[in-house]
């Protein structure tokens, strides 16, 4: 069947091998590259620039990954590797273009499928400095000629397309709580920056469908993160909370873009500080998106009575009322492993957006993993326990509850830089000796490569 199974990366997390070569590559300045210079941002001190030298070893991984037999891989590409100054007209910096050219004839030469993430948070600095980026309406057309770059030099060999990279993350992480670049604090800003990601994203697909779609064939669509929320018991309060999380967390962008405006309980939390859409704008949005793309990672009980608007005003939690707490604990707080969740998550989405779901990111950090050596550390049996139980419970929702999900992509196929908590948690199902750049696969990518080899039918 065409069911497609790999990895995911991400430029900003994989590409860097020294500021050297970032400077000779012809790479922009990031809004990444600016935020992990700052002291203190980054949890170890790490940054953008040394990363996983994806960008001279990419033969490599691919190599590695057509060992594993995947049927595809999730990359992204960097703005500011194509157009530096990030602008329309902008001078194209065609070293970065060939690169991407090579990475995506690389996967066909193995008859792997790339699927390709045009925004994965790494903003030229330039648009940042010049109208503060995602804030401003004046990005929608400077990102129109950055994705209509993209469509032209790449389309021809690209036949799934993901405009963002969970926008709630930009907005909330982003603009809000300020963790991640550009670091800014706000209770108005994220609200606005959301707004202007559905337009952008609208007006992207917009133009593809136009202008590329008849002679390419290829979809596109948007990726959301979006957990499972299980109300912490049957009282209403907690009820309307786990509801009211999964409007802010999933709803805020998918009711636009699937059912057509803004969920009623974030309209009426928000009031004027949530923009509202022309009758116009919300014809472009409405069915904008030919799929719906998904990121999980976890599970959280719900309870009531959370001043925190990003979460509904919802308390995110682990712990049920007889005392037990859900999932076994990863390296980051927020990450529980906690399969049952899965299943509920994708009979969710499918039963309230009715479109088909292609699952973008699924993963586990190991806890202590990093205080491993490397033997150890490639025996990561509870990654393996993880990908075992969420892969059973897709596999459920999939056979048993007739869910149409049309890929899973593990996050990620190597240990990379993790945002701001550096290069602290590994995610990889491939260890990264980060002083040689060598890379080596775990336990995790041998069950993950046996798994679909064994349940997903050969084509």
């Amino acid at each position: 069947k065409d069911f497609l199974w790999g990895f995911a990366t991400a430029a900003a997390q994989i590409e860097g091998g020294s500021e050297e070569q970032d400077k000779a590559s012809g790479k922009g300045y990031s809004i990444w590259d600016k935020f992990s210079e700052q002291p203190g941002k980054i949890r170890d001190g790490s940054s953008s620039y040394r990363t996983c030298n994806h960008y001279e070893l990419y033969k490599q991984d691919i190599a590695m990954m057509a060992s594993l037999g995947v049927s595809a891989y999730r990359f992204s590409i960097s703005w500011p590797r194509l157009i530096p100054c990030g602008e329309r007209g902008g001078a194209i910096n065609e070293k970065g273009v060939q690169f991407y050219s090579d990475v995506i004839d690389e996967c066909l030469k193995y008859g792997i499928t790339p699927f390709a993430t045009l925004y994965h948070w790494d903003l030229p600095q330039a648009l940042q400095d010049k109208y503060n980026g995602w804030a401003d309406r004046r990005i929608i057309d400077d990102y129109l000629y950055y994705a209509d770059l993209c469509f032209s030099r790449f389309g021809s060999r690209v036949q799934h397309w993901l405009t963002f990279n969970e926008p709630w993350c930009i907005c909330v992480l982003g603009h809000g709580i300020g963790q991640f670049a550009p670091g800014i604090t706000s209770d108005t800003i994220p609200w606005i920056v959301g707004h202007n990601i559905i337009l952008s994203h609208a007006h992207v697909v917009e133009l593809y469908r136009s202008k590329y779609k008849v002679e390419q064939g290829g979809m596109i669509g948007i990726t959301l993160n979006g957990d499972w929320a299980e109300s912490y018991d049957s009282s209403p309060e907690n009820v309307a909370a786990t509801q009211a999380k999964m409007d802010v967390a999933v709803g805020w962008f998918a009711d636009p873009i699937y059912l057509g405006d803004y969920p009623p309980f974030m309209k009426s939390m928000l009031g004027k500080r949530l923009p509202s859409f022309t009758q116009k704008e919300l014809k472009l949005v409405r069915g904008s998106s030919d799929f719906y793309g998904m990121n999980t990672y976890t599970t959280n009980t719900i309870k009531a009575g959370a001043d925190d608007e990003f979460n509904g005003n919802a308390h995110l939690c682990f712990d049920t009322p007889n005392g037990s707490v859900i999932g076994a604990e990863s390296a980051l707080g927020w990450l529980r492993d906690v399969p049952w969740g899965l299943r509920k998550l994708l009979n969710y989405l499918f039963d309230r957006y009715k479109t088909p779901i292609y699952m973008t990111e699924c993963g586990y950090a190991v806890k202590g993993e990093h205080h491993l050596t490397k033997d150890k550390a490639l025996h990561d049996i509870e990654r393996v326990t993880y990908y075992d139980g969420y892969l059973s419970s897709l596999k459920a929702a999939v056979v048993e509850d007739g869910v149409d999900v049309r890929s899973f992509f593990g996050w990620s196929f190597m240990d990379n830089f993790e945002w701001n908590s550096g290069l602290v948690p590994r995610f990889g199902s491939v260890h990264v000796d980060y002083e040689t750049f060598q890379r080596t696969p775990k336990d995790s990518a041998m069950f993950f490569s046996e798994w679909f080899k064994s349940n997903v039918a050969s084509a």
